[in-house]
């Protein structure tokens, strides 16, 4: 049994929704999954399982951060969950988004020392599952939903006192910046589990906007939606034995182009 996931293999799903606040993570469970149990409350790190259209799926608070995220990654595969979903909010960095967009990180910058260490310093590009891409792109779609899809920055520090760096992230095409993919994405591809990243812009570092409470709730809804979505697709079409390591799909770049559109306003 692992030291801060005190559940039994079998306890999680497959497929695993990782937002950061654990009281977010009760949230989703109660709201979005039917026969709803508790799975661990071990150092308030709350998990749940449950079920969506029918199939298994869990979701377990992280806390902020990629080291502690990470331990709560690394005890997830531990348990057998193969496929590692963070969802939560992000800053902006592209002037033409708004609050409120979706964003799906197709990879993420290691702007952060836990995703360096896990490769022992060694370049390298964290990026997201093919396969998870591909659903939320698709979810969204059925959902008539516009998100975006691209490079984030995974960052140590909430509070950055690097003046301009956001604005450089800005103008070499990253579209915002979080705390926890770079290393869940280093990890997946690491064991071979699948992994993707699924924001809600929720504060605007250029143009400094914010976003009200409400704003939040009605995003948040879409957002876990096409996370809960995604999983359940992948789920149908790739057999959990068949997990490969974070795959992308070189055509995918144009192909992202003509299915990531903008919000209209």
């Amino acid at each position: 049994m692992p030291i801060h996931l005190r559940a039994e293999p079998g306890a999680y799903a497959d497929a695993v929704l990782l937002p950061g606040d654990p009281l977010r993570a009760r949230y989703i469970a109660e709201t979005y999954l039917d026969d709803v149990r508790q799975v661990n409350e071990e150092r308030g790190l709350l998990g749940y399982t449950g079920t969506f259209k029918g199939k298994p799926v869990s979701v377990q608070g992280t806390g902020i951060g990629s080291p502690g995220a990470t331990i709560v990654f690394e005890e997830l595969i531990q348990l057998g969950c193969t496929k590692l979903m963070r969802v939560g909010t992000c800053g902006g960095l592209q002037s033409s988004h708004h609050l409120g967009d979706l964003i799906v990180a197709l990879s993420a910058v290691p702007a952060d020392s836990t995703a360096t260490h896990l490769v022992d310093n060694e370049p390298h590009c964290p990026t997201a599952s093919w396969e998870l891409i591909h659903g939320a792109v698709h979810a969204a779609k059925e959902l008539g939903q516009a998100i975006h899809v691209g490079p984030i920055v995974s960052t140590d520090l909430f509070y950055n006192p690097s003046e301009g760096q956001y604005e450089r992230w800005s103008s070499r095409g990253v579209l915002a910046v979080e705390m926890e993919a770079a290393a869940l994405y280093t990890l997946a591809a690491k064991v071979g589990r699948r992994a993707l990243g699924i924001m809600t812009v929720s504060d605007h570092l250029i143009t400094k906007e914010e976003t009200s409470a409400e704003e939040r709730q009605t995003t948040f809804s879409e957002m876990i939606t096409i996370a809960l979505d995604a999983a359940i697709e992948v789920a149908a079409r790739v057999p959990a034995a068949s997990m490969g390591g974070a795959v992308l799909c070189t055509a995918f770049r144009s192909w992202s182009r003509t299915t990531s559109t903008r919000p209209t306003r």
